[in-house]
């Protein structure tokens, strides 16, 4: 088992172990032989009263890299105090007591996961005392390293003290579960990285380094470019030269992005709740425009569902716009108000680090210590809030199904009637409106509560999309799976039929290896597939290393490629020539 982040300190080939694979007495040696600090000879690292007594490791013929000189920078954010806090060493105490500075840089070089970190206080009474280092004296080594890893985080950096104390005590009370906050929300949203939006009849693109492309239908104005002209190849938006995207959404006639300093833009319809077809937002904005009732929020992700738009801030607060009236959303405001409102109740004080929105309803995967858990509120037709029952919520509530199946939820994915989730083990639980197979779960039946896909067997998801009767999944292998209606070609099996093309459009009642982007030969890390009942879908499947793949329909120009005469779709990928690294 390798360390839950790789190794930026050193040039060793070899994965790292995690705390459980090395005996307490070895831990730290073994990184710091890693770094270039310990010698090719046995080590051994007494420790607590409670070591084991487990033999050296021998280490033999590995080359000693270079010791890069450790300095302290005038002015740095923590500048580190000259250590004198365990005196002189004595006979059997831990060795490396005497260069603390040395392990808080490997803790904090290597990106350690913060499950490692507190695996190593349980390990050694050396990571649990106080360092007496800046800026907290009283903070340990693994607390310091924990603090100095969230500091690297985009929304983390520009906090104000009181901020993230406040942040700190929403997580927990501790430096190590603000930076397991602050990495589940990274890995959900793909916040900071590289992402595509395959929204109803218009897509959105976001490159690593910030910079938005937009096509599809712009009758609203919703690609930002300033006009109304659909365009069926990536357009950049350049009114927004000189800002940092980080995360968007797509809704019907409308699109939303936030920028790195938690600004949110939106352009295309002016409404923030109306239904895909209502008669509201009737004005147009062609071009990026900040939110002016969100100014006072940072935002780090925003979801568009019908009739309403939730936003989730840094301290996992969630606020929703619009669908208040008789207090469907537990506000008991007028549809049109246009005000953000907190999502109160049970989330309270519970920091969310993702939220979904599908047809009237709202998923949120909180972050608590004792683990994630998934909360829903909104319309529960179809049994897709999850409870067991088919009654709507007007506050959000728990979902205590995943207690009793024992998963950890880690992503969660809201489809237009349907709901999944990916557990930290790998395994996917579905539930809600099972038209067409969209549940995966051999049948068409509804499920009210999260059922496990018992199908997928050994394989591990690490992600999940969910659309209109139709979900994706993505293993931690870079494979694809899909299942559910095969209207449109979304699905991307394609299979061939007959002459007259019966069977295109096959329905999948299980997980089916989607074989066209196998054939590809990439490592997939998001699918994104159009979640509307309005709109036939596409679906954008992005590799690893930037690479854009576009199937389904294709009619207003949202696939990015071109298609021939009279083809309103494409069944099999197609790279779209946009590169996101």
């Amino acid at each position: 088992m390798a360390f839950s982040g790789a190794c930026s300190c050193h040039r060793h080939a070899q994965p790292l172990p995690s705390a459980l694979e090395i005996s307490r007495e070895l831990y730290i040696p073994f990184l710091l032989w890693n770094w270039g600090t310990a010698q090719k000879t046995s080590l051994q690292c007494p420790m607590d009263a409670t070591a084991s007594g487990t033999s050296s490791i021998p280490f033999h013929n590995i080359a000693d890299p270079p010791i890069p000189p450790i300095v302290d920078l005038p002015g740095a954010a923590f500048e580190r105090q000259t250590r004198h806090c365990f005196g002189d060493l004595k006979p059997g105490e831990f060795p490396l007591a005497a260069s603390p500075s040395i392990v808080l840089h490997v803790l904090t070089a290597c990106h350690l996961d913060p499950l490692d970190l507190a695996k190593l206080e349980v390990t050694c009474n050396f990571f649990r005392q106080s360092a007496n280092f800046a800026p907290d004296p009283e903070l340990s080594i693994t607390e310091l390293a924990a603090l100095d890893m969230c500091q690297k985080r985009a929304i983390f950096r520009p906090m104000k003290d009181l901020e993230r104390q406040e942040l700190k005590r929403r997580c927990g009370g501790s430096w190590k579960l603000v930076l397991s906050f602050l990495l589940a929300g990274e890995a959900c949203s793909r916040r900071e990285k590289s992402q595509a939006i395959a929204g109803p009849g218009h897509s959105v693109a976001v490159t690593s380094s910030g910079a938005v492309y937009t096509f599809g239908s712009n009758s609203s104005g919703q690609l930002g470019h300033g006009n109304t002209k659909e365009e069926s190849r990536p357009q950049l938006i350049r009114s927004l030269q000189g800002i940092r995207i980080i995360q968007a959404a797509a809704g019907a006639g409308r699109s939303m992005l936030i920028s790195d300093a938690g600004q949110v833009y939106t352009f295309g319809k002016d409404s923030f709740g109306e239904a895909e077809y209502g008669s509201q937002g009737s004005n147009m904005v062609t071009t990026p425009l900040l939110v002016e009732s969100l100014k006072g929020i940072f935002a780090v992700q925003v979801a568009i569902g019908n009739f309403f738009t939730a936003v989730l801030s840094r301290e996992g607060v969630v606020y929703t716009i619009s669908w208040g009236n008789e207090g469907k959303l537990g506000h008991h405001t007028e549809p049109n108000d246009l005000e953000p409102y907190p999502l109160l109740g049970a989330l309270e004080n519970v920091p969310v680090v993702q939220i979904a929105a599908g047809y009237c309803y709202l998923l949120a995967l909180a972050f608590q210590p004792t683990g994630m858990s998934v909360y829903s509120v909104g319309c529960g037709l179809g049994g897709k809030l999850g409870h067991g029952t088919r009654t709507d919520e007007k506050s959000p509530r728990l979902i205590e199904q995943f207690q009793q199946l024992k998963i950890q939820p880690m992503v969660v994915a809201a489809g237009a009637w349907h709901a999944a989730v990916v557990g930290r083990d790998g395994r996917v639980c579905t539930w809600g409106w099972g038209r067409y197979g969209c549940l995966g779960h051999g049948n068409e039946d509804c499920e009210s509560v999260p059922k496990v896909i018992e199908s997928l067997g050994n394989l591990k998801a690490v992600h999940v999309a969910t659309g209109d009767y139709t979900t994706f999944i993505v293993t931690d292998t870079g494979d694809v799976y899909s299942f559910g209606c095969g209207e449109s070609a979304s699905l991307g099996h394609n299979p061939a039929g007959d002459a007259q093309g019966n069977n295109r459009h096959t329905n999948v009642l299980s997980p089916a290896l989607v074989t066209s982007l196998k054939e590809v030969n990439e490592r997939f890390v998001q699918i994104s597939l159009t979640n509307s009942i309005y709109w036939n879908a596409h679906t954008f499947a992005l590799t690893e290393t930037g690479k854009l793949y576009a199937f389904g329909a294709g009619d207003k120009g949202q696939l990015g490629v071109e298609l021939s005469a009279n083809q309103t779709e494409r069944g099999n990928p197609e790279r779209v020539m946009l590169d996101l690294s």
